[in-house]
């Protein structure tokens, strides 16, 4: 009898694994005399009590049903987890028992045991093992007292079909039908399970209560996922997708294989794709260093780097932790024969001399990436002299290495905030743009005694690049998994402002990006990708909303599942991002980027004010830094006074 909801069943659940195992072979021996018993009364037709030696052959089957069972894994497989191959392995292992049975009992011939018992029995213990198996099942689904998911596959293809199959001893989804384009399938059944029009979703969430959309199309283009995506956003319906083709290649569907849509399904465009010819000049054999390698773009930067077939990769990090994980991540690559990079972590600041110093003069870095920033616009505000150490003096750091020790390519990771901007943040990216610019332009070198005149002029002896970029989706700082924490907890979604627009691009694209501007520079080159429409915050959060199959709360629907609540600007937020400060962007060799001439200060007038910077950040004075950023920086714009972050 239960008590509260807990039975003798529940008990068992918390039985050691050895105790479970021993329980299910004590069940088996059981079925297996039942089958017997059965197998003689209806053999010899009335109810039957064995006597002579027909218990030698109740003796005999326990004997060689045990072994047999052993090696065919039966008690190795959870029970939780029974499917069509465990039942198979059933009747496989069953089989060879009757087989070795009859065979003896043909042999032996033993006085009063029929030998038809040899045929009878096992399909008798076939069919008790078979349903202690699925009863077992059954109740351990039942016992996890949680209301299946209601499931729809959209696509009836190879993976559809596939997914279906891997569904089969999953408890958490109830497949009720599947969704397809193709006039030629639907109507028909896959398993046993419908193939319906797409327009008749509507309808079945409303009969069937579905609650899950699974996108199960890997194969089909951009625009076409992006269309089926648009027509499902308005039902109530939690839409997630399927991995790609080659990850299915790998194995049988499982729901862990079940993920969140894509980041490129929310931006609404195209990723850009790269030009293959574009990413190799400066990485094949080469010497290549990424400042800033455990983040999230100086991360995805290693990982296309070691593709292009480097002699070395110098991993340059300030955390422990973020440099052990990208570091492990590419050793794991390597081990699997995906690329043959030599792989050098490094524990280091951008902003130290003397560590960089020692770096560059053993390797001799020929490219080098500079992704090494703070970028979070209220922490940088509310510590501007770290802020600007770091992200204006470790760049002006590394491009002194990048001369110093002979690099061919230095390339900057720049954002979009640097244009007019209202933080520290972005004027300390503007002034590390305009240090790469002066240098590049420079006619007398640019460190030491040297700056005096010469009469023989000096032309930059690296190529200096930077690259410029809006927001990063899946990024550290970005808002998408912020949302989708925040929707899993049952919201408030905070939007600082119901008007805030930013660009956005996925982590790919900004690495690819970096390279293929790496490639195409001259000197002083400022890249930007043409990024289309800029998105709407608060327009990007009812989307995820909706695509998770809630609703948004709000004065017209107050009983909605998710609020989004509007918090006001951060010190330093701009309602709306620019790429360009200057007009009239260049083409390049790629039609999706943009090169930008933008004005900027001379060398020798930028040191000058550089030294002063450098002075007010060491002392944390923040007024000075920011009157100095004033100077610097052109459209800057600051309040005299700020609150902390």
């Amino acid at each position: 009898m239960p008590i509260f909801g807990y039975t003798p069943l529940h008990r068992l659940l918390e039985w050691p694994r050895a105790a479970k195992r021993l329980f299910v072979v004590a069940l088996d021996a059981g079925m297996g005399l039942l089958a017997m018993w059965l197998a003689f009364t209806l053999r010899l037709e009335s109810l039957h009590w064995p006597e002579g030696l027909q218990w030698q052959v109740y003796a005999l089957g326990p004997l060689l049903a045990f072994p047999i069972f052993v090696n065919q894994g039966l008690y190795r497989a959870i029970f939780r987890y029974t499917g069509i191959r465990a039942l198979i392995t059933t009747g496989k292992a069953v089989t060879l028992y009757g087989t070795l049975l009859l065979v003896i009992l043909l042999v032996a011939q033993w006085e009063g045991v029929p030998r038809s018992v040899g045929v009878l029995q096992p399909v008798i213990f076939l069919l008790l093992v078979g349903a202690s198996r699925a009863l077992g099942w059954l109740w351990l689904a039942d016992s996890k007292g949680q209301e299946p998911r209601r499931l729809l596959i959209y696509g009836a293809g190879s993976a559809g079909a596939q997914t279906a199959a891997g569904l089969a001893g999953m408890h958490q989804y109830q497949l009720k039908g599947f969704l397809d384009d193709d006039p030629a399938k639907i109507g028909r059944s896959i398993n046993g399970v419908h193939v319906y029009a797409p327009q008749a979703l509507p309808e079945m969430v409303q009969r069937l209560g579905v609650t899950d959309v699974l996108l199960a199309v890997p194969s089909t283009t951009r625009q076409r996922r992006r269309q089926i995506i648009e027509s499902l956003s308005e039902l109530p319906v939690r839409i997630r997708t399927l991995p790609g083709l080659s990850d299915l290649a790998s194995g049988r569907v499982t729901v862990a294989d079940f993920q969140e849509l894509g980041l490129e399904d929310l931006i609404g465009r195209e990723p850009v794709a790269p030009q293959a010819n574009l990413l190799g000049p400066d990485l094949v054999g080469q010497v290549v260093l990424v400042t800033g390698a455990g983040g999230s773009i100086g991360s995805e930067l290693c990982r296309q780097i070691v593709r292009e077939g480097p002699a070395r990769l110098l991993l340059v990090d300030h955390s422990e932790y973020s440099l052990y994980a990208i570091h492990h991540e590419l050793q794991a690559l390597r081990g699997r024969g995906m690329h043959a990079c030599e792989l050098v972590p490094l524990l280091a600041s951008v902003a130290d001399p003397r560590r960089m110093t020692d770096i560059c003069e053993t390797h001799r870095p020929n490219s080098i990436y500079h992704a090494a920033a703070y970028k979070h616009v209220p922490m940088v505000e509310a510590n501007a002299g770290e802020g600007v150490l770091n992200n204006v003096f470790g760049t002006l750091n590394m491009v002194r290495m990048a001369l110093e020790h002979g690099a061919r390519s230095f390339v900057l990771v720049s954002t979009d905030k640097a244009v007019r901007p209202t933080n520290v943040m972005g004027a300390s990216k503007r002034v590390a743009e305009l240090v790469l610019q002066a240098i590049a332009s420079s006619s007398q070198p640019p460190f030491g005694p040297e700056l005096a005149p010469s009469t023989v002029p000096w032309r930059c002896p690296t190529r200096l690049s930077m690259v410029r970029f809006g927001n990063v989706l899946g990024s550290s700082g970005s808002v998408i998994p912020l949302f989708r924490r925040q929707i899993a907890a049952g919201g408030p979604i905070t939007v600082t402002h119901p008007q805030v627009t930013r660009y956005f691009m996925t982590i790919p694209e900004a690495a690819q990006l970096v390279l293929q501007a790496g490639a195409m520079a001259e000197g002083g080159d400022l890249f930007l990708l043409d990024m289309g429409e800029p998105v709407r915050i608060a327009d990007l959060a009812r989307r995820m909303v909706a695509l998770s199959g809630l609703t948004v709360r709000d004065t017209q629907h107050p009983g909605g599942d998710i609020a989004i609540d509007f918090t006001g600007l951060r010190p330093g937020e701009k309602l709306y991002e620019e790429l360009l400060i200057g007009d009239y962007p260049l083409p390049t060799a790629h039609s999706r980027i943009l090169r930008a001439r933008e004005e900027y200060l001379p060398w020798p007038k930028l040191h000058t004010l550089l030294q002063a910077l450098h002075t007010a950040a060491s002392n944390n004075d923040e007024a000075a830094i920011r009157h100095l950023l004033a100077q610097l920086v052109q459209g800057y714009r600051y309040e005299p006074t700020h609150t902390p972050c």
